[in-house]
């Protein structure tokens, strides 16, 4: 077990703590939800996370075959839904630092698609993927 710990901060303002680490992310209600949007929304980092877990995944897979990713990049869309208020889309655009026609780019798209992030997410959240091969 990981354990975090959140603190309200007042203003709609976060800082949650890693304990085994020390390492602290901070957050901040958007704009359009009452907030002043001077950090990340809680929304916010499960986009975040969702490309951070793609990346470590496709990391992992990469180094087992000798494959260097230094330089990918994931972005993500997140797109709100009103009524209820959730995260209704997480657009994905993961771009990659080896040709379209790499040997490994089968196995390096499925171990972004199993990422624990993902399959953890409910399934009404829509995730459309945009692949770029542009080494």
């Amino acid at each position: 077990m990981v354990k975090t710990i959140t603190t309200y901060e007042g203003d709609l303002h976060c800082s949650m703590k890693h304990e085994p680490s020390g390492a602290c992310v901070e957050t901040d209600a958007p704009v359009d939800n009452n907030g002043k949007g001077a950090s990340f929304s809680p929304t916010d980092l499960v986009g975040a996370a969702l490309a951070g877990c793609m990346a470590t995944i496709m990391g992992i897979v990469a180094a087992r075959k000798d494959v260097d990713l230094k330089g990918l990049t994931i972005e993500v869309g997140k797109h709100m839904n009103a009524d209820p208020r959730r995260i209704g889309k997480l657009e994905v655009k993961i771009n990659v630092p080896l040709p379209a026609d790499h040997p490994d780019r089968g196995m390096l798209e499925q171990a972004a698609l199993a990422c624990p992030v993902k399959k953890s997410l409910h399934p009404d959240i829509e995730i459309p993927i945009e692949w770029n091969w542009i080494g």
